[in-house]
């Protein structure tokens, strides 16, 4: 009865061990801070700096249209720009880079062919890949640059493939 009761207290102390051994492995964890210190007047919205546009899904007849320039319907986006602090800058260019497609447009990949991404300004203006926009006014504290995209057949000597595609573009920022 005295070995029952020895084995038994024995068997109930591992226990508790390896409960508390299992309890320990379930409360931990890691958090990462990211970002970098920019030599800018402004700062970035943390949303702003990776952002997804969806343009959804364009029918191949509308970019069919005016000999394969037809458009989709523009999706707006922009970038948040906080704690601006303007000793001389008073307006800011956005370049945008990437892949190039037709026309100076940011290019597409995946099993979709035969358009590009049309990227403009707050005021419609089609931005050239590479080249800046035009100035954008800003002032102190926050700003939000407005933009829009859509999708732009490639022109006649391009066929309209369906399927799907991304595009990845970054951007500058330039102060004046």
């Amino acid at each position: 009865m005295k070995l029952n009761k020895l084995v038994m207290a024995l068997g109930f102390g591992i226990a508790m061990v390896a409960g508390s051994a299992n309890a320990a492995d379930q409360s931990h964890g890691s958090v990462t801070f990211k970002g970098a210190i920019i030599d800018a007047p402004c700062s970035i919205d943390s949303q702003s700096v990776d952002q997804t546009v969806n343009l959804g899904q364009v029918s191949s007849s509308t970019l069919e249209e005016n000999k394969n320039t037809g458009t989709s319907i523009p999706k707006n986006f922009q970038i948040n720009l906080e704690g601006c602090s303007l000793s001389t800058a008073k307006t800011v260019l956005t370049t945008f880079s990437g892949a190039e497609g037709a026309n100076g447009l940011l290019g597409i990949t995946g099993t979709a062919k035969g358009a590009s991404i049309a990227i403009t300004d707050g005021t419609g203006s089609t931005i050239e890949l590479g080249k800046a926009s035009k100035p954008q006014g800003i002032q102190d504290g926050n700003n939000t640059l407005v933009f829009s995209a859509y999708l732009q057949g490639d022109g006649a000597s391009a066929a309209i493939v369906p399927g799907d595609f991304t595009s990845v573009a970054d951007f500058t920022l330039a102060y004046q």
